[in-house]
């Protein structure tokens, strides 16, 4: 079993930044792929980031492409989300999840763990 926890989320102006974390529990970390999810109300859940075990090969949303940056710490079992340039529709809840292997996806059925969520909500 893996254990996800988001952090870092809150309320931000438009045009602004925030960095969220992803702290996962177990010894495997390093051969797992991990994501970024975020579902706003009314909405699906829907891709924004990936990147693979690794950490070399890294995949985008285009809504997010050149404005959020995904890396990983494999030796602090810990993924982040660098979003900047926020916009009022990044407002939603942001979700970590794991694969069961190394390679990214940008499908939500490809991730096996998934954190509980935090908040991200950009004012205009």
């Amino acid at each position: 079993q893996v254990q996800l926890v988001e952090s870092g989320g809150g309320l931000v102006q438009a045009g602004g930044s925030l960095v969220l974390s992803c702290a996962a529990s177990g010894r495997t970390f390093s051969s797992r792929a991990m994501g970024w999810f975020r579902q706003a109300p009314g909405k699906e859940r829907e891709f924004v980031a990936a990147v693979s075990g690794s950490g070399i090969r890294t995949y985008y949303a285009d809504s997010v492409k050149g404005r959020f940056t995904i890396s990983r710490d494999n030796a602090k079992n810990t993924v982040y989300l660098q979003m900047g340039s926020l916009k009022p529709e990044d407002t939603a809840v942001y979700y970590c999840a794991a694969r069961t292997i190394g390679y990214g996806s940008r499908r939500n059925d490809d991730y096996n763990y998934w954190g509980q969520g935090t908040q991200v909500t950009v004012s205009s």
